[in-house]
């Protein structure tokens, strides 16, 4: 039986490379005919692309990742001052403070209980907190030191020891010993794990780092909207760029000097334990921050706004108190040269009250302490809730730019400015070159495309002469101007928001990252293949495109935006929280400047 079987799959085998010999003598045959023996040829074409400006009179600026604070000058594009207005969050409803509600205080006098007492609630303090923004890869090796601070290999290497005290810095973040501290090693007899100020590499500050600056934030009287009574209520409200709270600003209830520090916020210390003579708890750390803006805030516009009003219908729900306390602006001074990209769901302000409090032990009444934290925006379980809105001034842009503005002309130059201005692209130049006859052609040729880019170069000559250091954009955005999507397709890229945390990582393939010689930006490189394919393929319309900056790429969301000239139109959310802007060539460039023309430029293959 074994035997028979084996022959059977013998014969078998044998036909099957009978037939594989026929197939290649076959081929052979079939490819004689070629010239020079190749079945296929490949090659590059260019095509024209015709571009120009379309400015942008608003941006919407409510619900965003990231809020803009203070004053960014550009030196092409002009100064922007950026402020916020934000609703203020409870993290409790019907909050009560102290141990008893204000009802068992009310009935304090004729409880027949003794812990029932009048708890005197009383601000101690109050300081807001907003953390300054950390960069996605700050620790690449994940040995506690950010990239910042390593250099070369030990980027990479979790056993690289920064302070050479004989403990890699990887073991350092394990024990919990300073690795910047080459006598904090972790085995001292008086060693507390983690008692230590971090040092962090800071992301999204711009301008002059040694700076200080005032914060200010006041009261605001004007009610933000959650749902846009237009729709009766069943879409968001929208609030824009230029919406004017200038007449809604009430008193400051806060105001402090700011210095910018890459190192842990100290709060507190413990309090010395008398039991444990041997040891001073009061040099341990109780309480820290990452490195951000904490101001104090006025003491007794919260013991009015807040405490006192424990118990009455204003604290009920987050609806009520939104209403009863509007929100708060905040906005800068001695910030002319820096500005700030914060994420305020992670902002806090945290009201220190003491009361009194009834010691069952000691059966005495005595003074405790608590906190009450309330949110602007804040991350929920169900979602972000509350909101906030950007509010920008920005400098009337140099004559040359505005001009360039709508005016329907190919143009020599591209303007990139996040919540500025927008560029529209036409692929294959309908303009000059007629337009479908290209696409219709590469369609009877039977090309397959290998690649398909738009190259973007930079004007380094104008940048460069511009009178300042100009911040470049890290990254542009190609986007279906039409439908508001983006052109990548996710499926297809290796590099995605699950396997890198780096944004300028993600979708390499579709790439769009600013590449740079001596670090100065010389051109972007936007790869189009697969929207190229499904024009030529598929019989997708070739849609108008639109040309911007991002802040991350994997956020491709779109808001509404006022342009300048043809009234709403879509803005990627990920432009409008960025102060940062390029120029670009065009396609209707200077005969010396051809090199750098803006073309559409195909690599295919062809069968002979």
């Amino acid at each position: 039986m074994r035997f028979s079987r084996i022959i059977k799959v013998s014969t078998l085998v044998g036909t099957l490379f009978l037939l594989m010999a026929s197939c290649e003598d076959e081929l052979n045959t079939l490819g004689e005919g070629v010239v020079g023996g190749e079945p296929f040829t490949t090659g590059k074409v260019e095509y024209g692309v015709f571009a120009y400006n379309k400015g942008i009179t608003a941006v919407q600026t409510n619900r965003l990742p990231l809020y803009q604070l203070g004053t960014f000058t550009d030196p092409i594009y002009g100064k922007r001052t950026a402020s916020i207005i934000s609703q203020v969050t409870l993290s409790t409803q019907n909050p009560t403070f102290g141990d008893l509600t204000q009802a068992a205080e009310d009935n304090a006098d004729s409880d027949d209980s003794a812990s029932t007492v009048r708890e005197n609630e009383t601000v101690k303090e109050v300081y807001l907190y907003i953390p300054f923004q950390l960069p996605p890869s700050g620790d690449s090796d994940g040995d506690g030191v950010d990239d910042e601070f390593e250099d070369g290999e030990d980027v990479n290497d979790p056993n690289s020891d920064w302070d050479g005290d004989g403990v890699t810095d990887n073991q350092e973040r394990v024990i919990g010993s300073n690795p910047f501290d080459p006598n904090d090693d972790g085995t001292g007899d008086d060693f507390v794990a983690n008692n230590y100020i971090k040092r962090y590499d800071l992301d999204s500050i711009y301008g002059d780092r040694a700076a200080t600056f005032n914060l200010n934030v006041s009261r605001s009287n004007y009610f933000l909207r959650n749902l846009d009574p237009n729709s009766g209520f069943q879409e968001a409200q929208e609030y824009y760029s230029n919406h004017d709270f200038s007449g809604f600003i009430g008193e400051l209830i806060g105001s402090g000097e700011v210095t910018i520090s890459n190192e842990d916020i100290i709060v507190s210390y413990k309090d010395d334990d008398p039991e444990t003579e041997d040891v001073d708890e009061s040099d341990q750390i109780e309480t820290k921050l990452s490195p951000g803006i904490r101001i104090p805030l006025n003491n007794e516009f919260f013991q009015t706004n807040l405490l006192d009003m424990e118990g009455r219908p204003e604290l009920l729900n987050h609806s009520n108190f939104r209403n009863f306390f509007r929100g708060i602006h905040l906005s800068g001074t001695n910030m002319e040269e820096l500005m700030f990209l914060l994420d305020i769901t992670e902002a806090t302000i945290t009201v220190t009250y003491e009361y009194q409090d009834y010691d069952t032990e000691e059966e005495t009444v005595v003074t405790a302490e608590k906190d009450f934290v309330l949110g602007l925006m804040m991350n929920t379980n169900s979602g972000v809730t509350g909101n906030a809105v950007n509010v920008f001034e920005n400098e009337v842009f140099p004559t040359d730019i505005a001009n360039a503005m709508d005016n329907g002309e190919n143009a020599p130059r591209i303007y990139v400015k996040g919540g500025a201005m927008l560029a529209e692209i036409r692929l294959f130049d309908e303009l000059e070159n007629g337009g479908s006859q290209f696409i219709d052609q590469i369609r009877a040729n039977n090309w397959i495309i290998n690649e398909a880019n738009l190259v973007f170069y930079v004007d380094r000559e104008t940048l460069d002469n511009s009178g300042g250091t100009v911040e470049e954009p890290p990254r542009l955005y190609l986007f279906n101007a039409e439908t508001g999507f983006p052109l990548y397709n996710a499926a297809n890229e290796a590099n995605t928001p699950n396997t890198t945390p780096n944004p300028l990582n993600y979708y390499t393939n579709h790439g769009g990252v600013v590449q740079k010689e001596g670090g100065k930006g010389i051109k972007y490189t936007i790869r189009i293949t697969e929207h190229i394919n499904n024009i030529i393929v598929r019989d997708s319309t070739n849609a108008k495109l639109a040309l911007t900056l991002t802040s991350n790429i994997s956020f491709p969301n779109v808001q509404e935006a006022v342009g300048n000239a043809s009234g709403q139109v879509d803005y990627p959310v990920m432009s409008a929280i960025s102060p940062l802007g390029t120029v670009l060539y065009g396609s209707n460039v200077a005969s010396g400047e051809a090199g750098k023309k803006l073309k559409l430029e195909i690599f295919y293959t062809e069968a002979n």
